[in-house]
């Protein structure tokens, strides 16, 4: 049975923040819209909830501390705000989660959206590095999220009682340990308790709000934006440098882009809309009223704006809160690297499925105990939360910078928008975000150089892996035999029983390791498959469209798998329901031959610098072998080595 390809072969690769992987893959239909709702509460707006902890007093006391004054104050809260309407509000509820993949939200989503449209165009090339540099700046945020969120909420214990402040950084630790040990079980069981925790949280940020508002009913007028000009107006110079600590407000906001496959649009939209947004700017303009009475409140206002009684029940919420938003990013880390490596970025990394239901829940062990020693550098490093909010932000305005750039291409070359119309979007999001870079530039000597030492070393090892093995296949090509003239060539060769599985990264030609064991072996067996596996530039591929089958006769069949970046491939599972290739597939009676380069970096091909070469053949001898990410049987397998100059 014969099949047309369904679609480019083409590997792109793109990022961004997390797709939390505590939920299924897609949202079901039969799901009522309360209940994706309270899923989209739970997962999705953990990380911009937790954002009052610190927002507000780093803006105050932060690198750049200003005067707790009414029109300080005002203009403050007036940036958070219409920072929060014009960011979230407009660019991702309104625009962005438009440009879905087949339901998919996104860097990477986007990323292949645009693909399919630009193929081979020539902005083809500066889009994709953008891609891998807003995944290279993703893991910097993965890495300070849960730090800064679990130390401030814990930070709330020297509120309570001064004489626990030497208990916050072991307590943190403790926390922050446990919750990547946990990490193997999986997050189904506590993914569960997430929306009903965050909603408590929400009603609680919305309470305290309402308490403090109540005394200073006038804190309303910072939804003016009036005070936010003022507060430009009256002192530019500082105005801009607080920019970088009030951004902190919008912090998680491309999740809700990146989760929309999860939740669908209009469950996230109308959470934002009814729910989070209004208690979180309850909240915010409750730690502005208390700082109009006390402005010595300062020191942690959202602790403070809670009566003696309720501090302690306080910090445990909010710690459940800052536990919840770190597993999703963390949960993020693992379904972006998995991403990663099925789009050709990343070498194939050891992954375990945790859950039979949900494809999404995976869990990668080497991103999971790096991730861990990075956090606890900056927990133990930086020590405070106040320090680390400076290395904060500025990975993630990078990467809302780059999601407006290409959301940029995609209005004007792919949607067409009317030229005035789109050019006043755009450029309305992109003056706010530069704005907002340039500002947390300002953050570099205090910290955010270590979200960008980070990008920088993953957007070499990104670019290098994709490089190498672009190189690695021109290499193998120049001595590659197209197959009807290997068939035509060994016809004669002797044929013995049972079926060969050849693995190949070209469709067109045969592998080498078919090559060495006729040459080794001088036998064929009676069917051969050469089996190449094609990721697209979707996230899923429909079940009727997986296999590709055709047949080249004289026992050889050339079979292509296709799937989606988000899918998890079986080469057995598949190889089971194939059909036109003569007596059905049994893989006791089956042998798989995977090729294995040992590669000898060299001056005298042209290609990448030498020490990039070196890379490249460590991360390749690091990777999980073919059998192991295939799901292929062990006693299946023969492995034939050969040496590649790169």
């Amino acid at each position: 049975m014969q099949r047309k390809p369904i679609a480019s072969c083409m590997k792109t690769p793109s990022s961004t923040h997390s797709v939390a992987s505590t939920v299924p893959i897609a949202p079901s239909s039969r799901d009522s819209l309360p209940v994706l709702m309270l899923g989209a509460i739970g997962v999705v707006y953990g990380d911009i909830g937790t954002s009052p902890l610190y927002a507000l007093k780093e803006s105050f006391i932060g690198p750049h501390p200003i005067a707790v004054d009414r029109l300080h104050i005002f203009g403050v809260l007036s940036l958070i705000f219409w920072s929060l309407m014009f960011i979230v509000t407009l660019k991702y509820v309104v625009v962005a989660m438009r440009a879905d993949n087949r339901g998919e939200g996104g860097s990477f989503a986007l990323l292949a959206l645009m693909s399919r449209h630009l193929a081979n165009g020539r902005w083809t090339a500066s889009i994709t590095l953008l891609g891998v540099l807003a995944a290279s700046l993703f893991y910097g945020d993965a890495m300070l999220t849960p730090a800064i969120s679990v130390l401030s909420a814990v930070e709330g214990l020297t509120i309570v009682e001064d004489s626990l402040a030497p208990m916050v950084l072991p307590i943190s630790v403790a926390i922050l340990i446990a919750l990547f040990l946990i990490q193997s079980r999986g997050t189904a069981k506590v993914g569960a308790l997430f929306g009903p925790v965050v909603l408590v949280y929400f009603a609680t940020l919305a309470a305290l709000g309402v308490t403090n508002i109540a005394n200073r009913p006038d804190i309303m007028g910072i939804l003016s934006p009036w005070w936010a000009v003022e507060f430009f107006r009256h002192d530019p110079r500082l105005a801009f440098l607080a920019m970088g600590s009030i951004f902190l407000a919008v912090t998680g906001a491309e999740t809700l882009y990146a989760d929309m496959g999860h939740f669908g649009r209009r469950a996230i939209g109308i959470s934002w809309l009814t729910l989070v947004y209004p208690c979180l700017m309850l909240n915010y303009m409750g730690q502005g009223a208390l700082l109009l009475v006390s402005p010595a409140a300062v020191e942690n206002p959202f602790y403070l704006m809670a009566p003696d009684w309720a501090r302690l029940p306080l910090v445990f919420l909010a710690t459940a809160a800052t536990i919840i938003a770190s597993q999703a990013v963390i949960s993020g880390a693992f379904s972006v690297t998995h991403q990663a490596v099925q789009l050709g970025f990343l070498p194939r990394l050891h992954t375990l499925h945790t859950s039979e239901k949900a494809v999404g829940q995976i869990y990668i062990p080497a991103i999971n105990w790096a991730l861990l020693a990075m956090v606890l550098i900056l927990v133990l490093g930086f020590g405070e939360s106040t320090r680390l909010a400076s290395a904060y932000g500025i990975s993630v305005v990078g990467t809302m910078l780059i999601t407006t750039v290409m959301l940029g291409f995609l209005i004007f070359k792919v949607w067409h928008w009317n030229r005035w119309m789109a050019t006043a979007t755009v450029g309305g999001f992109l003056m706010i975000d530069i704005a907002y870079f340039a500002s947390n530039i300002t953050k570099i000597p205090d910290g955010g150089w270590f979200p960008l030492m980070v990008a920088a070393a993953l957007f070499t090892a990104l670019t290098t892996w994709a490089t190498g093995r672009r190189l690695m296949r021109e290499r193998l090509e120049e001595t590659a035999m197209p197959l009807k003239v290997f068939i035509e060539s060994a016809g004669s060769a002797h044929r013995v029983r049972g079926t060969a599985v050849f693995l190949s990264a070209s469709p067109d030609t045969i592998p080498s390791a078919l090559l060495h064991n006729l040459k080794h072996n001088q036998v064929m067996h009676e069917r051969v498959l050469i089996l190449t596996v094609v990721v697209e530039e979707l996230p899923f591929v429909e079940m009727a469209n997986r296999l590709e089958v055709h047949d080249a006769g004289d026992g050889f069949h050339r079979v292509i798998l296709h799937y989606g970046f988000m899918e998890e491939i079986d080469i057995p599972r598949e190889l089971a329901n194939i059909e036109g290739i003569g007596a059905r597939f049994d893989l006791m009676t089956t042998s798989f031959f995977l090729g294995r380069q040992k590669l000898i970096p060299s001056k005298e091909q042209p290609g990448m610098a030498l020490w990039r070469e070196r890379l490249f053949a460590w991360m390749t001898k690091s990777s999980e072998s073919a059998m192991e990410s295939f799901k292929i049987p062990t006693n299946r397998v023969i492995e034939l080595g050969s040496q590649l100059q790169i």
